[in-house]
């Protein structure tokens, strides 16, 4: 069973490349990131209850009366994520701020790990997946300095921004975490859990979405824009539903830094080529040798986590 998720870790991570070709396409659409957010949020959560009904375990959905209200918010992280994205591509750049969310994603499993946190089972400090990490956090660094004036912009930004960016990253793995805790308290149905973290998201960027028209004065969405979108605009939510459900199914299985490191690196290396090849009409970008040489330490440092 454990040797299963690591690619199955890998591919959900690549799909998250795939996440934000699409919702590129689907915030071009309607014109506004925060209402692309919501629909692939509600595209997901449709998806993962029509798999929960399909797959018989539409009554584990009741059981949410008796779980602790805590288990069942773990989706609000998905929405702080993306408002955080939105806050920081424009300032830090999109390069630095993806090598910080890799920072604190990185800092946060292995803080899981170590102390056993969030139901966790402990590991305690150990020098292998410690020096894993530390391969994977240098892999990130390498990712950011192999980017045309990524250093210059961190070097000039505030550390706020730089803090929120290494939040940002760091509630993924949380997240996975208390969906794990959520799945034992809904007997084990792992969409019933993805149905509700999904549920709670969108209603949280709904929410967002809803603040932006009432203090900012924002446009309104576009939805006549989507019948021009691409089909594939709508993929996004399928992705981001099985980036989610692996990650908290793997959690208890290969551990927080396990992982969230082999889900980095499947989308980095799914990033290569989407940059690469110009894919989801993105911008064709060369990719650097230092870039190339960040992606091997990545993987690399997966390979110690878990081997040693």
């Amino acid at each position: 069973m454990e040797i299963l998720f690591i690619p199955l870790a890998l591919v959900a991570g690549g799909l998250l490349a795939v996440q934000a070709g699409a919702n590129a396409q689907l915030s071009k659409a309607v014109g506004s990131p925060f209402a692309a957010t919501t629909l692939q949020l509600a595209v997901g959560a449709v998806v993962l209850l029509s798999i929960t009904a399909l797959t018989g375990t539409t009554p584990a959905l009741l059981a949410i009366r008796k779980a602790e209200w805590w288990h069942a918010i773990g989706g609000m992280a998905s929405a702080f994520y993306v408002v955080s994205t939105i806050l920081l591509f424009p300032r830090l750049g999109a390069v630095v701020s993806v090598g910080l969310f890799i920072a604190g994603q990185m800092l946060a499993s292995f803080a899981l790990d170590t102390f056993g946190w969030l139901g966790i089972p402990e590991a305690g400090l150990r020098a292998g997946p410690a020096f894993g990490m530390l391969i994977v956090l240098v892999g990130a660094a390498l990712i950011v300095l192999g980017q045309k004036g990524a250093a210059d912009n961190l070097a000039s930004s505030k550390l706020g921004w730089i803090g929120l960016a290494l939040l940002a990253g760091a509630v993924l793995p949380v997240q996975g975490a208390v969906n794990a805790l959520l799945r034992h308290d809904l007997g084990g149905a792992p969409f019933a859990v993805g149905t509700i973290s999904f549920l709670v998201a969108m209603l949280a960027m709904a929410a967002v979405l809803l603040a932006t028209f009432a203090l900012a004065k924002t446009p309104r969405p576009r939805l006549a824009g989507l019948s021009s979108m691409p089909w594939w605009g709508w993929v996004g939510g399928f992705a981001g539903a099985t980036y989610v459900t692996t990650v908290f199914t793997a959690i208890p299985v290969i551990g927080a830094a396990a992982a969230v490191s082999l889900t980095v690196a499947g989308q980095q290396v799914a990033s290569i080529f989407v940059d690469t090849f110009g894919w989801f009409r993105l911008p064709q970008r060369l990719v650097s040798g230092m870039r190339l040489a960040g992606v091997v330490l990545l993987l690399a440092g997966c390979i110690v986590i878990k081997a040693l």
